[in-house]
């Protein structure tokens, strides 16, 4: 796991702007904290931080090969699975390798394949090779952007980097909000549009593309996309799949050539990564290290509801007892937790999901100091149908995003001068929209069917991105990479054409999934009930949020008040939270929640200083 940042300009010399690149690069530090790199050329600069995984001595970036007469340098972000595989094609074809670094053999793979290098990869990934002979450079990021690209231009500058903040380091580009801004901040956030973030004039490449920049312009390509196609395995054979791509894709992600982990909430995602992973560490019972984590004073303060109906530490305690991991609870407690909103804030470039997103960044800090590499029970819910939405008629039939439906407090916390030229019903019903016809049917989908395929690829390409943006981000900050296993492209494809009824077997979430490890779980794991992420429970956290929001309204110049309605925020403050309704986003970000959102909408206005245009 990397940071990587570049720039490319066809109309001048830039190969002596190291100032530039370098402050480019520095700002990636905590994704890559073990080494760093550079190259130039006449029309390009690379950067790189390094992070070491795999291949410690032979693995530097920005990594060059020459091949016939031609060379190419490659700056890299992520982790290969299938090297294997591909290695043994190249070597078949007369390449030769120094080490196993999974770099070397991408860069190779795209000398042999040419751009559709990317139909041949498993993992996550985003990456630039720079061609000197065609004075081109080739971008691509992996099937569901588990690994970020963020690009932009100026003044005949194609700037590109793993997060914003390493683009906005560039002396050409100031940071400006516009009505594209407004909207996606406070009608799509914390989630984001595909291609689109807050920043007018700053994208990212979508998962599943890749790009090509040279003299003419860029190009887009995609290469990936979910296929609609009959399903035609009965109910066994789709089970014994499952369990192959399982195995499969958890045993990839376990290699490493340094310290790995597990994140075990005794959820039952979590514990199926912990269970398969558990034939890995057979031999070496020590190494087999998981982690959790829990807030002060949360076994006093849980409150049971129907979206958390249970804590996790009984089931916990359960996993590790049976599967004798080397387990590490790690408790937060309030103050540190409301501290880090602004790094988890400044961890995304953008205001997130508040305590949830700041609790990952301790957990991650903490997860960091036992292992480099952890894998994460992450994406489960949205290939297999694990999140309420996909059950209640009330959301699939609220015509929009059905973990935001609170459209119209949204518009009521914009300031009214702000409001009356933007209409956040308006721009959600476009994105809205433009999602569902991307979706592919078959002529012989049933209704119920059609719209099970609707919210599993809105929650697939919406909801998802936004909690693989949030692990990225969370993880990386502290140099600690995250696996998702969850998210191997087969199974995602494969489980996209599962009838409904089989998927949701017994009427319940994950109801296939439950059924396939039901012989390598405990019961009590199998059958329990959906339990999300967990959060404090600890009323000071509330109090500790309030006042920082209420310390940001009394200073007169907060930049907040440019943007927001005062007296709704204050009506918010005084009710606790629920003069705001409904969650503002998913279930989690209730009234503290909204609260911290709003602080760190606070300070990212300080932080960035954006210039608002509307």
């Amino acid at each position: 796991m990397c940071g990587i940042c570049g720039v490319v300009n066809f109309s001048k010399n830039i190969s002596k702007d190291f100032e530039i690149i370098n402050n480019m690069t520095s700002v990636l530090s905590s994704r890559g904290p073990d080494e760093e790199g550079f190259f130039s050329d006449t029309n390009v600069i690379l950067g790189h931080k390094r992070l070491i995984v795999i291949d410690p001595e032979n693995g530097n970036q920005p990594m060059q090969y020459t091949f016939q007469d031609n060379t190419y340098t490659i700056v890299y972000n992520g982790q290969i699975y299938n090297t294997k595989e591909i290695k043994e094609i190249l070597l078949k074809n007369g390449f030769n390798f120094k080490g196993h670094c999974d770099t070397e053999i991408l860069l190779k793979a795209y000398i042999h394949f040419g751009y559709d290098v990317v139909k041949y990869l498993n993992g996550i990934f985003a990456f630039a090779i720079w061609d000197s002979g065609r004075k081109e450079l080739y971008m691509a990021r992996d099937h569901f952007g588990i690994k970020p690209f963020y690009y932009t231009f100026k003044n005949n500058n194609f700037i590109f980097a793993s997060e914003i903040k390493s683009i906005l380091s560039h002396p050409e580009i100031t940071p400006v909000i516009d009505d594209y801004g407004i909207n996606e901040l406070f009608g799509i956030g914390p989630s984001h549009s595909p291609g689109l973030t807050p920043f007018k004039g700053i994208y990212e490449l979508k998962p599943g593309y890749f790009s090509v920049f040279d003299s003419n312009g860029l190009k887009m390509e995609q290469y990936f996309k979910l296929k609609t196609e009959p399903h035609l395995d009965n109910f066994d054979t789709t089970c014994e799949k499952i369990r192959y791509y399982l195995n499969d894709s958890i045993s990839m992600q376990l290699v490493s050539d340094v310290p790995i982990g597990m994140m075990l909430s005794g959820g039952l995602d979590s514990s199926i990564i912990t269970a398969y992973a558990s034939k890995h560490f057979k031999d070496n019972p020590e190494k087999f290290k998981t982690f959790s984590v829990d807030y002060v004073d949360n076994d006093i303060n849980f409150k049971k509801s129907d979206f958390q109906p249970n804590s996790d530490n009984e089931f916990i305690k359960l996993m590790v007892e049976k599967f004798k991991c080397n387990h590490t609870k790690i408790v937060l407690d309030t103050p540190e937790l409301a501290n880090s909103l602004e790094n988890a804030m400044i961890a995304r470039d953008m205001p997130g999901m508040a305590d949830v997103d700041s609790s990952m960044y301790l957990f991650c800090k903490e997860i960091k100091k036992h292992v480099s590499v952890v894998l994460s029970g992450e994406c489960s819910d949205e290939v297999f149908a694990g999140y309420p939405w996909f059950f209640r008629e009330d959301a699939l039939k609220s015509g929009t995003f059905p973990w935001s439906i609170a459209i119209a407090e949204r518009q009521k916390i914009l300031n009214p001068s702000i409001s009356s030229k933007i209409n956040l019903k308006d721009y959600i019903d476009c994105r809205y929209n433009q999602a569902l016809n991307e979706i592919e049917f078959l002529e012989s989908d049933s209704s119920e069917t059609i719209e099970k395929r609707k919210i599993s690829y809105l929650t697939l390409y919406w909801w998802m991105q936004t909690l693989l943006d949030r692990t990225d981000r969370m993880s990386m900050s502290s140099g600690l990479e995250a696996r998702v296993p969850f998210c191997d492209y087969r199974l995602v494809q494969y489980m996209w054409n599962v009838p409904w009824e089989m998927k949701a077997l017994d009427g319940r979430e994950k109801g296939l999934l439950r059924y396939v490890v039901k012989d390598i779980l405990p019961n009590e794991i199998v059958y329990r009930k959906k339990s999300p992420y967990p959060k404090t429970h600890n009323p000071t956290y509330l109090k500790a949020v309030k006042e920082k929001l209420s310390k940001i309204l009394e200073i007169p110049d907060s930049p907040i008040k440019n943007i927001l309605n005062e007296k709704y925020i204050k009506d918010i403050l005084d009710t606790d939270g629920t003069a705001f309704s409904r969650p503002w986003f998913g279930q989690l970000m209730t009234g503290p929640q909204l609260m911290a959102y709003l602080c760190q909408v606070n300070m990212w206005l300080e932080k960035y200083q954006p210039k608002i245009e509307l």
